[in-house]
Parts: C-alpha cells; structure tokens; sequence
C-alpha cells in the first residue's frame, strides 16, 4: 500500500502563505496610511481657508484696515484659531481703499514623507481671499 497523497501535500506546503499575507498587510497599510492623509489635509485645507475669509473680513470691516494694527490684531486671531499649526503658515497682506486681499501660505500637515506627499499633490496649502472693504456712504 502507498502512503496517502494528502499527508504528503499538506507537509510540502507549509508557511507558503506567510511572505504574500505578509505583502497583503503591508499594502493595506499603505493604502490606510494614504487615505487618512488625504482626509487629514483636506481637513487641513477647509480650516485654513476659513480663518483666511474671516481674517480678511475683519480686517474689511474695521476702517478698511488702513493701520497696521487691525491687520495685527487679526492676524493674531487667527494664529490663536490655528493653534499650533500656525507657526507654519505666514500671512501676506495687500490693502487699498477698494479690497483687502489676504493670502495665507502654509505647509500641509503629512504623515507621509515629503519625497512622497509632494509629487501626489499633497504639497503646501495657499489661500487667497479677496474681501472689499466696507465704509459708510
């Protein structure tokens, strides 16, 4: 009699799994690893547009921001707004009698390392926002 073929087989492929499993995981991973720093930036993104729409705002409504002090103040507010992810964002202001133009420039908050987060798109985020000033007629 002859041994059975199903012993022989099941010895021969033994831990045959573990290398592409191992693969599997670390793609998943990867795509995990992505997904939450797309979502992370466009979080990123909509916050720094919006404090970049109220500052500019404010500064329209407070005498047109012809001192520099509303442009500080403001610009204050929304560092504080920002928190510790202001220290990465600078603020260029352009003022005259019709519009203030605020333009808010910052780098995107990444899990990922720069060499790949840049070439996906996932470089700084830029605002501009254009608010005319509001004065009494």
């Amino acid at each position: 009699m002859s041994t059975p073929s199903s012993t022989r087989s099941s010895r021969s492929q033994q831990g045959t799994g573990v290398i592409s499993s191992l693969v599997g995981v670390v793609v998943f991973l990867m795509f995990v690893l992505f997904g939450v720093q797309v979502l992370y930036g466009l979080y990123a993104t909509s916050v720094v547009s919006a404090v970049t729409f109220d500052t500019a705002q404010e500064v329209a409504g407070s005498d047109f921001g012809r001192d520099g002090a509303a442009q500080e103040r403001a610009e204050a507010s929304a560092r504080s707004k920002l928190g510790p992810y202001a220290r990465d964002v600078a603020f260029r202001w352009n003022v005259d009698e019709e519009r203030v133009r605020l333009t808010v420039r910052g780098r995107r908050p990444s899990f990922l390392p720069r060499s790949l987060a840049g070439p996906v798109g996932l470089g700084d985020i830029v605002r501009t926002v254009s608010v005319r000033t509001e004065r009494l007629r």
